[in-house]
């Protein structure tokens, strides 16, 4: 049984507990004061899709899910309740709608209240989202230039215009990290993570544009002084409210008063637990590679990079700057891609034979057909894959981007099915140099790519990306970089660490670094990248 009593017996060691909410799935992990990973535990979430690019969650499933994992993860770790310093949590950048009383309120045409959530990557709101970019006004200079469908504001203005009464009724619009701490803490305060990268928030400014939400049909929520969206915004790692409540102890299986960590967007945590390793950290891109892919890099001074988001002030690391990119399908577009194949099904059985997953299967099919991993790139020999399944998150903010895959012949064997995930995988890999080469342009230049998320594990993952983008690519001592920086964000609120800058130092360290490849393997890899921008070229001039 729990004692949610807030007395604390005297205890030694005291551990750190994060909290991830990925798209499909919700984990917690314990650490140490170290950095090092006691324990962890998942609960799968489910994803409601319908036409119209309606992709949508549930926020009651959502907080039950975080709870069975928090519990069990600490069980597993075998350590007392009452030695957890704190906890953290980071989450997709999903709108969460409540009506009074934290009710669930249905954000789509199900009519579930429960279906409340509006997932990072429904599309939805593209149309909204145009109409935003046309009338450009000036707070898109932060974000590239260009809105997305996938942050806040367009979905806001696609349920005042569609689901009205839904939009009237709410009581509290929430990005889905911010709910997770309301929900622990009963507090309504929002991270300038979360409110600076997707909602439009200024916080080199600490203030909300009205005129913004004026000019886009939003003015009713500046008329109310942004209560429904956030007037208290804090840093990422500042203590929430009084820590955990009553009832959300006794749901955790944590005592009351636990300190909470105001949350950040899971990619951004992710960042937080890797791009402290090896050296300054404008040096280091931070690239999160899970269903869609994150870059985050951090600069001392504002950089504007069209097409990528941002700059962003403290978003990540307080008193910098942030550009953020990324591509809209990375793990989830080679799951796509490979669905297609002849050989998929026949493959994806033989895979749950042997315990993997897919991709996981056709990675090491593919490294025992080479002699060193590099010379994997030769395996994709007349393929060329733009994996845009999804439109392209950068450099070009373009929602309606799709996409193209090349030299396909009649052949239906799994070595063929090889053969195209790794040209998927240089796909990849070539948008992500895209990205860096645009950034380097504009003034943003990086030095190492610092990897973490659970598409991008695999060594030959990660050799091919630093050779397909021409930079190392480093991995952290920490298996789970995304967990870290979840847990990073409730020590600094338990006062562990000084800041998150502090906490970085501490608990980031690199485990392997995958130098790029020189000579013929080099060459081969500008050859398919001129390829790679044709292609992508063309699709773009023939939509």
């Amino acid at each position: 049984m729990t004692n949610t009593s807030s007395a604390r017996p005297a205890v030694g060691e005291r551990y750190l507990v994060g909290v991830d909410v990925g798209t499909g799935s919700a984990r917690a992990g314990v650490f140490d004061l170290t950095g090092s990973m006691l324990a962890s535990a998942k609960r799968d979430i489910t994803l409601y899709r319908e036409a119209g690019s309606i992709v949508e969650q549930s926020s009651i499933e959502i907080w039950a899910a975080v709870c069975a994992s928090v519990r069990e993860a600490i069980d597993k770790a075998g350590i007392d309740p009452y030695a957890v310093a704190s906890i953290g949590f980071d989450a997709t950048c999903s709108l969460v709608v409540l009506g009074r009383d934290g009710v669930s309120l249905p954000v789509g045409p199900s009519e579930d209240p429960e279906r409340n959530i509006i997932v990072w990557m429904d599309h939805r709101a593209v149309v909204q989202a145009e109409r935003i970019n046309d009338q450009g006004h000036d707070v898109l200079r932060y974000v590239g230039g260009r809105i997305s469908p996938e942050m806040e504001t367009p979905k806001l203005l696609w349920l005042r215009e569609n689901r009205r009464h839904v939009f009237d009724a709410a009581w509290q619009f929430f990005d889905l990290a911010d709910f997770l701490t309301w929900r622990a803490t009963g507090d309504l305060a929002r991270s300038t993570c979360t409110v600076t990268c997707k909602w439009t928030y200024l916080a080199h400014e600490a203030r909300w544009d009205p005129s913004y939400f004026h000019q886009i049909g939003l003015g009713v929520l500046a008329d109310e002084y942004f209560y429904r969206i956030g007037q208290n915004v804090v840093d990422p790692g500042s203590a929430v409210g009084n820590g955990l409540t009553e009832r959300a102890a006794e749901e955790l299986g944590l005592p009351v008063g636990t300190p909470v960590g105001a949350g950040m967007i899971d990619a951004h945590a992710g960042g937080i637990g890797t791009v402290g390793v090896d050296g300054p950290l404008q040096s280091n891109l931070g690239y999160v590679f899970g269903t869609s892919s994150c870059t985050m890099t951090s600069t001392v001074k504002p950089v504007f990079v069209p097409g990528v988001w941002g700059p962003y002030y403290s978003a990540m690391v307080s008193g910098m700057w942030l550009n953020e990119g990324g591509q809209s399908a990375a793990g989830a577009a080679i799951d796509q891609l490979l669905s297609f194949h002849p050989a998929a099904g026949a493959a994806q059985d033989l895979a749950k034979s042997q315990g993997h997953s897919l991709p996981v299967l056709l990675a090491e099919l593919a490294a025992k057909k080479v002699g060193k991993l590099s010379d994997a790139v030769e395996l994709a020999d007349g393929l060329h894959v733009v994996p845009e399944f999804l439109g392209n998150r950068a450099p070009f903010a373009d929602p309606h981007a799709r996409a193209v895959v090349a030299g396909l012949g009649m052949e239906q064997d799994i070595d063929n099915l090889v053969s195209l995930y790794i040209a998927g995988l240089c796909g990849i890999g070539y948008g992500l140099r895209q990205i860096i080469d645009v950034q380097a342009t504009s003034g943003a230049p990086i030095d190492k790519i610092v990897i973490s998320g659970g598409a991008g594990q695999l060594d030959i993952i990660r050799q091919l990306l630093a050779d397909a983008t021409g930079k190392p690519v480093l991995s952290t001592r920490s298996e789970e970089p995304v967990l870290l920086g979840a847990a990073i964000l409730g020590s600094v609120a338990a006062g562990a660490f000084a800041d998150i800058r502090a906490a970085m130092a501490t608990l980031s360290r690199t485990h392997s670094t995958y130098t790029p490849a020189r000579d013929k393997t080099e060459e081969r890899h500008m050859q398919r990248y001129d390829a790679f921008k044709k292609l992508q070229t063309i699709a773009r001039d023939i939509h």
